[in-house]
């Protein structure tokens, strides 16, 4: 049976205007801002020089026009840290794969200066295969830094037996507590959101990272307190950028 022209041409229409409400759909969805978790805000930050780890000074207005998200760190951690540099990892998958490598920085800044020189972070950096920033600076300088956001951190006793340093291979002399929080700085150098917590892995990290781990560390891999996702992190950046970035592959 011939089917007549006209009905042809109808459906050919039909089927162009499905097609087109397709693409109009996809493309409302990447441009639709993500929704934001955590505590929002708008204060300029302090440019403080720090120091990454290829020894040159870096600030906060060398990012001008990127997002940058920073966390506060140690290389000696062996709890929250290395769970959180396994989330930079994802993260920074994510940006990379979206083309958006130019627009996002990621920060992780000491708060142990005395250890965390930067050839110890260029090391920390090659062992976790790390593409991002990694910054030490003098105690004075960190203080300031790290003053401004209100994290606080401070010197503290190691349990017996040690932990036994990745670096020096040496029985740890001390371990430094801190707030656990995430920092997204906007393209101006505002900060405007802060999200508390723990990343949670779904309990998976990169062996590397695990052996870093104690066992408090490794109860908190399961079972993170106040838990963030790498989702949620990476709709922060998109809220700021203004656009959806996918996860990576395989998460």
């Amino acid at each position: 049976m011939r089917i007549p022209v006209s009905f042809r041409i109808a459906a050919a229409i039909g089927l162009v205007a499905v097609a087109a409400v397709a693409v109009l759909m996809w493309r409302l969805v990447i441009a639709a801002p993500p929704a934001i978790t955590g505590t929002q805000l708008d204060q300029a930050v302090p440019d403080v020089p720090l120091i990454d780890q290829h020894g040159d000074t870096v600030q906060l207005s060398d990012m001008q026009g990127k997002i940058v998200v920073i966390y506060p760190f140690l290389t000696a951690c062996h709890e929250l840290c290395p769970m959180t540099t396994g989330a930079f990892i994802q993260i920074s998958e994510s940006i990379k794969a979206a083309g958006l490598a130019d627009k996002v920085a990621l920060w992780e800044v000491t708060v142990d200066p005395e250890r965390d020189t930067p050839q110890r972070l260029a090391a920390y950096a090659d062992l976790v295969s790390a593409d991002w920033t990694m910054l030490t600076g003098t105690q004075a300088d960190l203080d300031r830094f790290w003053g401004f956001f209100g994290v606080t951190h401070e010197k503290q006793a190691v349990a017996s037996p040690a932990p036994v340093d990745w670096y020096t291979h040496q029985p740890d002399a001390y371990d430094v507590g801190h707030t656990p929080v995430l920092l997204f700085i906007d393209g101006s150098g505002h900060e405007r959101i802060v999200l508390v917590g723990t990343a949670d892995l779904g309990g998976q990290l990169a062996p590397a990272l695990k052996a870093m781990l104690n066992g408090v560390g490794l109860e908190d891999l399961q079972h993170p307190d106040s838990p963030w996702t790498v989702r949620q992190a990476l709709d922060n950046i998109g809220a700021l950028l203004g656009r959806s970035i996918p996860l990576p592959s395989g998460s």
